[in-house]
């Protein structure tokens, strides 16, 4: 009864929290399996920023519950966002689950499966479903340890948990709770002793990641608590690359903006979520920036990073947005020329203020306005893998690719790279000659001298 499958849907803050679990299961005495054919026990870490995401969650419970006929001992659990978000609602919706988890709880979840598995060993009454939703000071600081596979080259490191913003359409508020940060020591701690285990690259994560102790921590030196971490990882020895995600336009103030001209590890990538490029959609959303003031973070990265890399989120179909209101955002969206991009379909999410908002857009124009904005990616995207032709990139190399026999890794601009290399490189920088480009890969060869490939 200790072999644990766990499946998780959604973003990277979800991963890390599904790390987080195996590790203190595998702490506790669990076997972390790969197969949930192979499991004892299943979790499904969810995701509510989309019904799609929930439907998918709930579908898969809904096919897993018929095990209990064949095994009644086989254990099945809920955990994440989802479960915050309907709680109570998912056992009434499926009665067959034995455990629901929610997000400020993961640190929680050995305790509750040894206390389900010693009830049906006759240790103790069993309970019909354990339900653990409540907040509880401090959770923020349970999402420390990692698993520490061979060869790792990157990890997450979660900085912080919750949101303090208040926007129209999003859940994230009601799933992770108000802000609450880690300490900077803790932090640093954690990402030496990654560097140690030979990690390369870090990327920090908070649902708003550049608000980051702003309420916690002082400004020291016109820099903020934010900035003042990031100093304090690049100085750690054997670190090479740092990222961070997901942040806010309104974070990027000049000491961050200065922060990808003086910190070496930084790597030159943004993930700058726009979410529309429309005051007027920018307004309904409560989205406290202009598309011009936007334009200005864009424009001030790119003046201490001339070929700064971005990435953002975009909703298409947000209530009210009329025909000349997409256009526009369009229109902005092209102008950015972005790198990539994660193009969302409104999606209604029940308790939001959009939910009400009149003027909901039909599916088949979400449809048709988000392939406008894949094509404009597509060409933007293919436009600046093939700018990268005849250069040489730093790849750091994560490991053999999923199909054939090449390998992969990613450069500095977060540009996935296909190439041909040996074991012996993982988890080292090389340069990389661009020969070929599509809109979604880089090829081609390595240049180490003195060393076979």
């Amino acid at each position: 009864m200790n072999r644990v499958y766990i499946k998780t849907y959604g973003c990277q803050m979800n991963e890390r929290d599904s790390e987080q679990v195996a590790s203190s299961l595998r702490d506790r005495g669990y076997s972390i399996v790969d197969n949930e054919h192979d499991a004892d026990v299943v979790l499904l870490n969810t995701c509510s920023v989309r019904d799609q995401a929930e439907q998918k969650a709930i579908g898969k419970a809904g096919y897993l519950k018929k095990r209990k006929v064949e095994n009644p001992n086989f254990l099945l659990g809920v955990m994440g966002c989802m479960a915050q978000n309907r709680g109570s609602e998912l056992i009434d919706r499926l009665p067959d689950l034995d455990l629901v988890v929610g997000t400020q709880k993961f640190h929680r979840v050995p305790d509750h499966l040894d206390n389900l598995i010693q009830s049906m060993n006759g240790q103790g009454p069993r309970p019909s479903s354990i339900v653990d939703l409540a907040e509880e000071a401090g959770s923020q600081n349970t999402i420390r340890d990692h698993i520490g596979k061979q060869g790792q080259v990157s990890a997450y490191v979660s900085i912080m948990q919750g949101c303090n913003m208040n926007c129209a359409f999003c859940i994230v508020p009601k799933t992770r709770g108000r802000e609450r940060a880690r300490p900077i020591e803790e932090i640093v701690d954690e990402v030496t002793g990654l560097a140690e285990s030979g990690v390369k690259e870090v990327t920090l994560l908070g649902q708003i990641v550049t608000s980051y102790g702003r309420r916690d921590f002082p400004v020291v030196g016109g820099k903020s608590p934010f900035v003042q971490l990031l100093e304090k990882i690049n100085d750690i020895r054997g670190i090479e690359r740092i990222r961070f995600t997901s942040p806010h336009p309104r974070g990027f103030k000049q000491d961050l903006v200065e922060a990808y001209r003086d910190l070496p590890k930084l790597c030159e990538y943004v993930h700058l979520p726009l979410q529309a490029g429309c005051n007027k959609t920018l307004r309904a959303m409560n989205r406290p920036y202009t598309k011009e003031r936007y334009l200005e973070i864009v424009e001030s990265l790119r003046k201490v990073v001339p070929h700064m890399y971005f990435s953002t989120d975009i909703i298409v179909g947000f209530p009210g947005e009329t025909e000349e209101d997409f256009d526009e955002s369009a229109k902005f969206f092209e102008e950015i020329g972005y790198d990539m991009a994660y193009v969302f379909k409104y999606s209604i999410r029940t308790g939001t203020p959009a939910e009400v908002m009149p003027d909901q857009i039909p599916t088949e124009e979400k449809e048709r306005r988000n392939q406008v904005l894949l094509d404009i990616l597509h060409k933007s995207s293919l436009k600046r893998n093939e700018s990268l032709l005849g250069t040489t990139q730093q790849v750091l190399v994560e490991g053999p690719a999923k199909k054939g026999d090449k390998f992969t890794g990613k450069t500095r601009g977060f540009r996935t790279a296909i190439f041909d290399a040996d074991e012996r490189l993982i988890g080292q920088l090389v340069d990389l000659k661009v020969d070929r480009a599509t809109v979604s890969s880089l090829y081609g060869d390595i240049e180490l001298a003195g060393v076979e490939r």
